[in-house]
C-alpha cells in the first residue's frame, strides 16, 4: 500500500509541475506570431498605436516566456529525482529530443528576445523585425521537439532493443511516429485559440476601463478575428486527431466514451458518472449508436471497450469528465468568437456586456489545455510509454514524506506565482498601451 501511495504522490507532484508549466507555452507560442503581425503593422505604417501594442505585448511575452523558463526547469528536475526509470529506460531517445529542443529552440529564443525586447532603437529595423520572426519560429521549433517526444510515448515506433535498452532504430520513425502530426497540429492550434483569448480578453478589461482606447479596440478585433478562424478549424482536427487515436489507442478512446464492454452501434454517451466499481455509467444522457456512427461512420460499427483492455485500461472518470471540459469548452469559444465577430463588424463599438464576457474568457484556453492534457495523459495509463515501459517500473525511491513535503511546497509556491502572473497581466492590461508609448513613436532607422 506504501508503494502504491508513493506512486500516487509521485504522479500528482509531476503532474502539477507539468499542468503549471504547459499553462506558459500554451501562450507565449501562439502570442509570439501575434506579435510578429504586430511588429509588421507598426513596420508598414509607421504609427504609434502599433508600435506601444507591440511594446505591450512584447512585455506580456517576456514575462509569460520567463513563467515558461523557470517552471520548465524545476520539471526536468524531476525525471532524475521522482522517474529515473524513465530515462534509464528510454533515454537514449527522450534525451536526444530534449537536446534537440534546447539547441535549435530555446537557444534561438533566448538569443533574439534580448534583441526584440532592448534592440527596438539600438539595431536596424529589419533585424528588430526579423529578431521577431525568429522568436517566433524557436517557439514553435521548441513545440515541435517536445511534442515528438510526447507523442512517441503516446504510439512509440522506430525503436529496437539492445542490451536491454531502447535505442532508435530509425530516427524519422521516431519523431514522426503515428500521432505526431495530429498531436502538433492539434496543440499548436490551441495554443493560437488560448493567446487569441488572452489578447482579446485584456484587451475588452482594457476597455472598460477606457472605451476610446484605440489601440485596445484594434487588439480585441484581432483576437475575436483569430479566435473565430481557429475554433473551427480545431473542431476539424480533433476529430482527426481523435480517430488516429482511435487507431493507434483504443483503450483512451473507451475511457473517453465511458464504453465498458465492446459492443456494436455504441451510444454516444453525452453525460453520465462512470461507476468504476461497477463498471456501469449512471445518469446517462445517450445518442444510441452515436460513437459507433461518429468515430467508424457506421451506425452498427463495433467498438472495443474497456473489457477489452483490462487490466491494463486506463481510469475511465477522469478522461471522461476531462474530455467533456475540453469540448465543451472548446464549443463556448467558437460561440462566443463568432457572435463577437458578428457584433464587432464593420467596426462596431463592443457593448459592456459582451466586453465583460471576453474579459471573463481571457483564460478560457487554459481550461481546455488542462483538460486536453488529462484525457492525453491519464488516457495513457498504466503506460508511461504505451506498451513499452509502465509507470510503476520508472517510480524512484523517494519517500512519500518526502514527496509530500516537496508537493506541498510546489503547491503553495506555484499557487503564489499563477496569482501574480494574473495579477501582473490585469494590471499591464488596464494600463493599456499609452504606458509604453512615452518615448517617440518612431521606427528604427534602417
Amino acid at each position: 500500500m506504501d508503494t502504491l501511495n508513493t506512486i500516487a504522490v509521485a504522479r500528482v507532484q509531476f503532474g502539477l509541475n507539468i499542468a503549471f508549466h504547459i499553462l506558459f507555452p500554451g501562450i507565449s507560442i501562439g502570442l509570439a506570431w501575434m506579435l510578429v503581425w504586430f511588429r509588421v503593422r507598426w513596420a508598414r505604417t509607421g504609427a504609434p498605436a502599433w508600435q506601444a501594442t507591440y511594446k505591450l505585448w512584447a512585455g506580456v511575452f517576456a514575462l509569460t516566456f520567463a513563467m515558461g523558463v523557470v517552471s520548465g526547469i524545476v520539471m526536468s528536475f524531476q525525471f532524475g529525482t521522482n522517474w529515473p526509470g524513465f530515462m534509464n529506460n528510454v533515454g537514449n531517445i527522450a534525451g536526444p529530443l530534449l537536446a534537440y529542443e534546447v539547441l535549435t529552440a530555446f537557444f534561438l529564443e533566448a538569443t533574439f528576445l534580448g534583441v526584440m525586447l532592448f534592440g527596438m532603437r539600438r539595431v536596424p529595423a529589419w533585424l528588430h523585425l526579423t529578431s521577431t520572426v525568429l522568436v517566433a519560429i524557436g517557439t514553435t521549433l521548441s513545440a515541435y521537439w517536445i511534442l515528438a517526444l510526447s507523442s512517441w510515448m503516446q504510439t512509440p515506433t522506430g525503436y529496437v532493443m539492445a542490451d536491454g535498452q531502447l535505442i532508435a532504430g530509425d530516427w524519422w520513425a521516431v519523431i514522426f511516429n503515428p500521432s505526431f502530426p495530429y498531436r502538433f497540429a492539434h496543440t499548436m492550434i490551441a495554443s493560437g485559440l488560448t493567446a487569441a483569448f488572452l489578447v482579446a480578453g485584456l484587451s475588452a478589461w482594457r476597455l472598460l476601463n477606457a472605451p476610446a482606447d484605440g489601440a485596445a479596440k484594434s487588439t480585441l478585433h484581432i483576437g475575436v478575428l483569430i479566435a473565430a478562424v481557429l475554433a473551427p478549424t480545431q473542431l476539424v482536427v480533433g476529430d482527426l486527431h481523435g480517430l488516429n487515436t482511435l487507431e493507434h489507442q483504443p483503450a483512451k478512446i473507451a475511457a473517453i466514451e465511458a464504453l465498458w464492454d465492446t459492443r456494436h452501434g455504441a451510444p454516444l454517451v453525452l453525460f453520465a458518472i462512470p461507476n468504476g466499481r461497477k463498471r456501469t455509467n449512471e445518469f446517462v444522457l445517450q445518442i444510441p449508436k452515436g460513437a459507433s456512427l461518429v468515430l467508424k461512420h457506421e451506425a452498427d460499427a463495433e467498438l472495443q471497450g474497456i473489457d477489452a483492455f483490462a487490466p491494463d485500461a486506463p481510469p475511465v472518470a477522469p478522461v471522461f469528465f476531462a474530455f467533456r471540459v475540453m469540448v465543451g469548452t472548446g464549443v463556448l469559444m467558437l460561440a462566443l468568437s463568432w457572435f463577437g465577430l458578428w457584433r464587432l463588424r464593420r467596426g462596431a463599438a463592443a457593448p459592456r456586456r459582451l466586453l465583460w464576457i471576453f474579459a471573463a474568457f481571457t483564460f478560457s484556453g487554459w481550461v481546455a489545455t488542462l483538460a486536453g492534457w488529462l484525457v492525453t495523459e491519464i488516457g495513457r495509463q498504466p503506460w508511461l510509454v504505451t506498451g513499452v515501459l509502465r509507470t510503476d517500473d520508472a517510480v524512484g525511491s523517494v519517500s512519500q514524506a518526502s514527496l509530500g513535503a516537496s508537493l506541498t511546497g510546489y503547491i503553495v509556491t506555484y499557487s503564489i506565482m499563477l496569482l501574480a502572473y494574473v495579477v501582473v497581466l490585469t494590471h499591464m492590461a488596464a494600463a493599456g498601451s499609452d504606458a509604453t508609448a512615452s518615448a517617440p513613436a518612431r521606427e528604427p532607422s534602417s
